[in-house]
């Protein structure tokens, strides 16, 4: 029996999105690929454990981005499909 796919129309809200999806709406990392290519070499750390690019970043999660020997740590405060740049900062709070 194969799972029903998980589908959600541009502009809602969700209650998850892949990581590597997240980081780039959030524009914490420019492109995704760039947010995949830091997931696949361990830069990116999920609530204090390596999480890979499908993982699915919740409210509350702790989200720690390590770029060269800067560490961004932020908390996931909200979770959208398509944010306008303006917008994009409220997503997170930096901790």
């Amino acid at each position: 029996m194969r799972p029903i796919p998980r589908r959600r129309k541009a502009g809602r809200k969700a209650d998850f999105m892949r990581l590597d999806k997240y980081l780039k709406v959030s524009r914490l990392i420019k492109r995704r690929t760039v947010a995949n290519e830091a997931c696949d070499n361990t830069r990116v750390t999920v609530n204090g454990k390596p999480a890979k690019a499908s993982y699915d970043v919740k409210v509350g999660d702790h989200i720690s981005i390590a770029f060269g020997a800067r560490t961004v740590t932020v908390e996931v405060l909200a979770v959208a499909e398509a944010v306008r740049k303006d917008d994009a900062a409220a997503m997170y709070r930096e901790i």
